[in-house]
């Protein structure tokens, strides 16, 4: 009984220091990528920090953070030596490497790597104004809905507006008891649209008020439709000149440039593979010289223009979700995850494994997945991914509009208010009875008009 009991306490106490690590601080590397790790002031903050906090939690382990000193993930030197997170794990600089390190055979052999916290693969990143997106309503695509909604309200108001001249204007509508309105509201609305299709519907306005509003409108069509056709054909042309949705695509073609990160994994993956295409790749980006320094890098040439940018799937995710003018491609090649690697033979592996699981299991890295990669794209400023047009891109044409119609009713009212005080001066009447019996007229009932004429005749 009492050997029994030994045993198990020697098993108790094997138990915990492994879980433990014999109550170690441990030193953790990572490198600063976005949202994997970011500065926040003195701190440090994103997906890799909130993870080891996790991990510490759950197996009670202190630790401390540093910066890979050479900014590198880790590669192998002609002369076999590391360099980046690796290279410090496997020099005793660092217990643990925890970032976005992809998991490789090479470099199992030199450390010891977890069970995956994130699967992912390698796609590229274009901007959108590069890539296919063809649409069964290409025809709408030049304007945002909200354009359209703003072109309908700007239809309807000037609609509205010649109407209302036609009626005020004494010089268009003379005498309302014998001669009939031209300018209806239907032939109004008729009238904007022939102008609309740059076609014309007679009859045209003969007031200046009219003639005014009516000019003001024929430059507002042609403005707008000059921005429509221009849009369109850059969308038209960018989509058939450039439809990149494959690696074979982008292979085939010398119009852009295309890279990856120098010394990475996705690099030694094209660099490597027998595959024709993504040998091709490689040897373009060999020859070009076309590798960038960093994932920023990449993504800020991508958004230049005329750049492809290769890299892991799930980190170009959160670039599209960030800037909006950036797609990514829905291929995804060379399936790999990212794990955390140790010294060979470090007692923490297995634990740090069954943690990873643990947290898989109860779905505390989708949260963390939901959390760090939550889209900003829509609402930041407003822009449009699809790049059409919106109504602050056109509100000078729209505020020019809104000019020109208040200027043609308020030379309609002058009209009227002229007519009004020439009749009240050979009548010997009020300007203000006059003006107000020429509106009845143009408004009002001929029941009101005339009632107003006789209360006229009585007072004189």
């Amino acid at each position: 009984m009492a050997g029994f009991m030994s045993l198990m306490c020697c098993v108790a106490a094997l138990t915990a220091g492994t879980v433990t690590a014999d109550a170690k601080e441990l030193s953790i590397t990572t490198i600063k990528q976005d949202p994997y790790t970011m500065s926040k002031g003195p701190e440090l903050e994103g997906y890799c920090i909130d993870l080891i906090s996790e991990l510490s939690k759950r197996l009670g382990f202190s630790y401390k953070l540093q910066l890979v000193k050479d900014n590198r993930y880790g590669a192998m030197d002609a002369s076999g030596k590391w360099n980046g997170l690796i290279g410090e794990v496997i020099r005793g600089e660092a217990d643990l490497a925890v970032a976005s390190l992809t998991l490789t055979a090479t470099r199992e052999q030199f450390v010891d790597m977890t069970t995956p916290f994130m699967q992912t693969g390698l796609s590229f990143l274009l901007r959108r104004d590069k890539a296919s997106e063809g649409s069964s309503f290409s025809l709408l695509s030049p304007f945002s809905p909200s354009m359209w909604g703003g072109i309908l309200i700007a239809f309807l108001l000037t609609g509205l507006c010649i109407f209302l001249v036609g009626r005020i204007s004494p010089t268009e509508w003379a005498e309302p008891e014998t001669e009939e309105h031209s300018f209806t509201l239907l032939h109004s609305f008729w009238y904007l649209t022939g102008g609309l299709t740059l076609q014309g519907a007679g009859p045209h306005p003969k007031a200046l008020s009219g003639r005014v509003v009516s000019a003001i409108w024929w430059l507002f069509a042609v403005l707008l439709l000059a921005s429509y056709f221009g849009n369109f054909t850059s969308k038209l042309h960018s989509s058939k000149q450039l439809p990149f949705e494959s690696f074979e695509d982008l292979s085939n073609q010398n119009a852009i440039d295309y890279g990856t990160v120098e010394g990475g994994s996705s690099m030694s993956f094209f660099k490597n593979s027998k595959n024709p295409v993504y040998h091709r790749i490689y040897q373009h980006m060999e020859r070009k010289k076309s590798f960038v320094s960093s994932m920023e890098e990449g993504i800020r040439r991508a958004q230049e223009g005329n750049f492809a940018f290769i890299g892991e799937a799930v980190s170009l995710d959160l670039a599209t979700a960030r800037y909006c003018d950036l797609h990514r491609s829905q291929e995804v090649i060379a399936m790999r995850a990212y794990s955390i690697a140790a010294p060979e033979g470090s007692p923490l592996v297995k634990n740090l494994t069954l943690a990873i699981l643990e947290l898989s299991e109860s779905g505390e890295l989708t949260s963390l997945r939901h959390k760090w990669w939550a889209t900003s794209c829509v609402g930041a400023d407003g822009a449009d991914a699809s790049g059409a047009l919106q109504p602050h891109d056109l509100q000078g044409l729209f505020l020019f509009l809104g000019l020109g119609l208040g200027v043609g009713l308020l030379l309609a009212l002058l009209e009227l208010v002229s007519r009004a005080h020439n009749q009240a001066k050979d009548s010997k009447k009020s300007c203000c009875s006059v003006l107000t019996s020429e509106l009845n007229r143009r408004f009002g009932s001929k029941r009101a008009s005339a009632d107003q004429e006789d209360s006229d005749k009585n007072k004189a």
